[in-house]
Formats: C-alpha cells, sequence, structure tokens
C-alpha cells in the first residue's frame, strides 16, 4: 500500500522559514568575512603602529605582544623643525584654499558652458574636456619651470593658486551636467526682471547647484589631503610639507627606518579622511544619485 503524506501550509511555511533562514546565515557569513578582508589593511595599521620598528614586518599577530604607545610621541615629534600637527596644518591649509578654488572657479567655468551662449563654445568645451586625458606628469616640468620663474617654490601657492584658474576639469563638467538640468525659464524670468548673468549665477543657478557644490567639496578635500606628487615637486622645506610627504621624512636610506612612528602617524593622518567622510556620507551620495539623475 502507498503512503499518502499531506503537507499542511504549516509545513510548508516552516520549510520555506527554514531555507530563508539558511540563505540569511549564508549572506551574514558572506558579508563579515568581505568586511574582514576589507578592514584587514586598517587593522594591520593600527597593530604596526603600537609594535617596535624592527617587528613591523615581522609579526603575523594582530595583537602585538608589547604595546609601544611611545610610537605617537615619537612621530609627532620625530622632527626637529616642526611637529607633525604642522604638517596636518599645511595639509588643512591647501585642502581649504584647494576647495575654495574649485567651488569658485569651476562653479563660474560651468555656468558658462551649460547656461550662456558665446563662439566656440562646443569647442572650447571639448578641449575642456580633452585635458581629463593629460596625466599630471606631462604637465609637471612646465609647471615647476614657471612657479620657479614666480618664486612660488616652498609656498602654498602652486598647490592652491591653479584651483582659482578653473583647472580641474572633472569638477567643471559635473557641475555642467547639474546646471543643464535647470529650468531655462529661470534664466529667462530673471533676465526680464532686470537681472544680470552673474546676478543670476549668484541667487539663483548657485543655490540650486548645492548638491554638485557638496560632491565637488567632498571630492577636493579627499584628492588634495591625499595628495602627494605635486607636494612632493613644489615643497621641499620641511615646515611647508603636507602630511603624506612628511610620513616619507620616516624613511631612511642610510640608517634604521622608523617604521613604528611613521604608522602611527599615517593613521592620525587619516583620522580627518574618516572625519570628514563620515560627517559628510549622505550629502555625497545624494549629491552623485541628483547629479546622475539631471
Amino acid at each position: 500500500m502507498r503512503k499518502v503524506i499531506i503537507r499542511t501550509d504549516a509545513d510548508r511555511e516552516m520549510s520555506l522559514g527554514t531555507s530563508n533562514l539558511g540563505l540569511r546565515i549564508a549572506k551574514g557569513v558572506i558579508v563579515i568575512g568581505l568586511l574582514v578582508i576589507m578592514l584587514y589593511p586598517l587593522l594591520w595599521l593600527v597593530s604596526a603602529s603600537l609594535r617596535p620598528s624592527h617587528e613591523a614586518f615581522v609579526a603575523t599577530k594582530l595583537i602585538p605582544d608589547e604595546f609601544v604607545w611611545k610610537n605617537y610621541v615619537r612621530g609627532w615629534t620625530a622632527f626637529k623643525v616642526v611637529t607633525f600637527g604642522r604638517m596636518l596644518f599645511n595639509s588643512i591649509v591647501v585642502a581649504v584654499g584647494s576647495i575654495l578654488g574649485n567651488l569658485i572657479a569651476c562653479s563660474l567655468a560651468a555656468f558658462a558652458f551649460a547656461r550662456l551662449r558665446f563662439p566656440m563654445k562646443n569647442i572650447l568645451f571639448f578641449v575642456m574636456l580633452s585635458t581629463l586625458m593629460l596625466p599630471y606628469h606631462v604637465l609637471a616640468v612646465p609647471q615647476y619651470m614657471l612657479f620657479n620663474w614666480l618664486g612660488w617654490l616652498n609656498t602654498f601657492r602652486p598647490l592652491v593658486v591653479p584651483k582659482f584658474l578653473a583647472t580641474d576639469a572633472f569638477f567643471i563638467f559635473l557641475m555642467v551636467q547639474f546646471m543643464r538640468g535647470l529650468p531655462r525659464e529661470l534664466d529667462e524670468s530673471a533676465l526680464a526682471d532686470g537681472a544680470g548673468y552673474f546676478t543670476i549665477y549668484r541667487r539663483i543657478i548657485l543655490p540650486l547647484s548645492l548638491p554638485a557644490l557638496t560632491t565637488t567639496t567632498i571630492f577636493t578635500f579627499i584628492f588634495s589631503w591625499n595628495g602627494f606628487f605635486a607636494p612632493l615637486i613644489f615643497l621641499t622645506k620641511t615646515e611647508k610639507m603636507t602630511a603624506p610627504l612628511g610620513l616619507t621624512r620616516f624613511l631612511d636610506q642610510e640608517s634604521a627606518s622608523e617604521f613604528g612612528p611613521m604608522f602611527a602617524m599615517a593613521l592620525v593622518s587619516l583620522i580627518p579622511i574618516f572625519v570628514f567622510f563620515i560627517v559628510s556620507q549622505k550629502y555625497l551620495t545624494r549629491g552623485i544619485a541628483t547629479t546622475g539623475l539631471k
């Protein structure tokens, strides 16, 4: 005789719940594994900053046998001329100047390309976009010769002044794409009321372009804070160096390198990036999404 098995709705729901639970557990394990892989370099950096210099690349455990907290003190006061705090301050000065320059100059250039009509507009826009394909190393030698002739070496001007000349084509393109999506009726109504183009830019277009401006601010801060090649060329005095450039001073080809203090200061220099990114994360996501929709 054959046995007839009748499955009730409760049995089906229990079986479905069990399979869903197993799927959620598998997804959780995969996510945790990926999180560990992504965080491992940061955890290793924290661990290396608390080890003696000779154990930085030898020890395999993340938890040091001995916590060398003096690495942070030694790293902060490693230079005779200035402390590492001065280098962090230099990075802040360069970052703030770069942000102001890009917000002012790139928004003006984007307004011209997006809202105005003038001869050779499309050709100039194409030339501007073409500069995105030029590697910075191609421009380094001419820029060095120019800034040397101007007497700007060992100052922050080579890193900040070009930002006020709308040299970052990426941010111009980003703002142009956003401003093109704004209604043309706004400009026409303002012109009919007697407003000039600069008034339209300052009082209408600029406030409505806040998402694009926020995205520009965030990326400019990250790029300028992590910048290494340009400061390496234009800044040679220790008191003028930025944080990424100052980290290289811990390496010595002739004597023992101070890896412990170097990793400690590398971790300290990451803190502003983490704080800035956490605070501005929602604005970054909103700005990129809104710019893409426009």
